[in-house]
């Protein structure tokens, strides 16, 4: 587990935010990349994909900055990018989303979905 100055924590490069301008923070000024994974504690497929997306960001630290936020704790990030269906992932590139999709899939897939931003 990694502490930055802010006083976040990272296990693997999965960032757990407190507040929307915190994961907004994190991942437009992330180094290279960075995505924002949103779900919810209630949503079965979020569930699912959670382990994958954690998985695929611990192979990717230092490449890919995954920050996950609660949709219903921070409805405002949600509401910005148009997330109306979980899971949801908008993944940045120099500070501006660059691609957006939601739903779960099998890792193959995940990284497929995230290979540009994995060079």
């Amino acid at each position: 587990m990694t502490t930055d100055d802010a006083g976040r924590t990272s296990v693997s490069g999965v960032w757990a935010v407190g507040n929307v301008s915190d994961a907004t923070a994190l991942v437009i000024t992330a180094a290279g990349q960075g995505a924002a994974a949103a779900s919810a504690e209630w949503c079965g497929p979020c569930i699912r994909v959670t382990p994958i997306v954690e998985q695929v960001a611990a192979e990717h630290a230092g490449v890919l900055d995954v920050v996950k936020v609660n949709v219903d704790e921070e409805p405002g990030l949600a509401g910005r990018h148009g997330i109306s269906s979980n899971p949801a992932f908008v993944v940045y590139a120099d500070g501006a989303p660059a691609k957006a999709w939601t739903g779960t899939a099998p890792k193959p897939l995940l990284e497929r979905s995230l290979g540009p931003f994995l060079r």
